[in-house]
């Protein structure tokens, strides 16, 4: 895993990003470039409802610096994906007899194996992405990273000590892409966070994680 797993910023190399255009990958993608990376940028089309323009995220990508930006329709493998989930009846899991529905892993599968692909394309065989160490992202995106291509090489800024030092905030990355010249207005963090695409979304809150507010409206 330590081969597999790089430390620090490939400099001069192809490094492709997972890049939804939020503050996380914006910022990540301008300081890799700025650092001496080669970004490339791949956004996966799940049918987020919540997406008003796909064909806008590529062009912000090159905005930022991207050397190359695709945006790779996913939603007939997600489809496929969530039919034989529904036949496995593998489709949603019960945590205290409360259903949960397995949308978003089974768009991390899709997204983690057809932007790898998409990568192969490209001959990037070093993937990062804006998951935090915090969440279990990170660990979805490097196995299904490696499922696709073995020989695949794993640049996450967040394991970057160097990046978390510069920009290890909301209020960091903000600053860094105002001062750069990038007209960027960080909105007020929710109370909850949203993952949708076409098969439904799902729901997390620090408050519906914590035990003292469990009898709360959320």
């Amino acid at each position: 895993m330590s081969n597999t797993i790089l430390q620090n910023l490939p400099k001069g190399q192809k490094v492709g990003i997972a890049f939804s255009g939020g503050l996380d990958t914006s910022a990540a993608l301008l300081w890799m470039r700025q650092k001496g990376a080669v970004p490339y940028a791949y956004t996966a089309n799940l049918g987020q409802p919540d997406e008003d323009d796909y064909n806008a995220i590529p062009k912000k990508a090159m905005a930022y610096g991207a050397e190359n930006a695709r945006l790779i329709d996913c939603r007939s493998q997600l489809a496929h994906e969530g039919i034989a989930a529904i036949q496995c009846g593998a489709f949603h899991i019960s945590t205290g007899g409360i259903p949960y529905f397995n949308t978003t892993p089974l768009g991390r599968a899709v997204t983690g194996t057809m932007l790898v692909a998409a990568m192969k394309e490209d001959d990037v065989n070093i993937w990062g992405d804006g998951s935090t160490f915090k969440g279990n992202d990170i660990e979805r995106f490097y196995r299904y990273g490696l499922l696709t291509n073995p020989n695949l090489k794993i640049y996450k800024p967040w394991l970057d000590v160097q990046f978390i030092e510069e920009l290890g905030g909301r209020l960091e990355m903000s600053q860094f892409l105002i001062e750069n010249g990038f007209d960027y207005k960080m909105s007020v963090e929710k109370a909850y966070s949203t993952d949708s695409n076409m098969l439904g979304a799902t729901h997390e809150a620090k408050r519906l994680r914590t035990i003292k507010h469990r009898n709360e409206n959320c």
